[in-house]
């Protein structure tokens, strides 16, 4: 992020920690992009709307004690998603939803262009499924830096602010994880 898109941020950041109208517009701008991380985490529609609005409940209601580092707010609010899903599945004892639920989205009118965007984006990506079925199949620490690299496009360093590790280490997940996704895939 350019160091004046940086600046400005920062100062909607300490708005929106006043003024919910600011965390409004923060909400706007980050929304789709926390919403489509979370759904490549996983390849559930429902699930991933309601991880995003914890993801954002949670924002909200921390937004005071937040802190600017020079960091984009986003990293923040990627850290509490990937968060999210984490204890998702701790929850579930690790077990992955079926990809057959995407097919199951009843009665969620209110959502239809959220869910009419993550259809296209699946459908755009055939492999993907059964790219995620394998990358599921991975310890969450290889899980979280292959989405954030290859799906989310994220830089090293700033998988480094969002995941809180150093750049050595990040390194090391991405290829020890790679060689480990290549394995499953033969």
């Amino acid at each position: 992020m350019p160091p004046e898109e940086l600046k400005s941020e920062e100062e909607l950041v300490k708005r929106a920690q006043h003024d919910r109208q600011a965390f409004g517009e923060l909400y706007e701008i980050y929304y789709q992009r926390i919403f489509n991380f979370v759904l490549k985490r996983t390849a559930n529609v429902q699930l991933s709307l309601d991880i995003t609005s914890v993801t954002f409940l949670k924002a909200l209601n921390q937004i005071k004690k937040y802190r600017w580092r020079d960091v984009p707010f986003g990293a923040w609010l990627y850290r509490i998603a990937s968060n999210e899903v984490n204890d998702h599945y701790r929850r579930q004892d690790g077990r992955m939803a079926s990809i057959e639920q995407i097919a199951e989205l009843a009665d969620t009118a209110d959502y239809t262009d959220e869910i009419s965007e993550a259809e296209e984006e699946l459908d755009r990506h055939q492999e993907f499924l059964m790219l995620h079925r394998k990358i599921a199949e991975l310890p969450e620490m290889y899980q979280e830096v292959i989405t954030l690299k290859f799906f989310e496009k994220k830089k090293i360093r700033e998988m480094v602010k969002i995941l809180g590790k150093k750049e050595g280490t990040i390194k090391s997940l991405l290829h020890r994880g790679l060689e480990k996704l290549r394995e499953k895939m033969s």
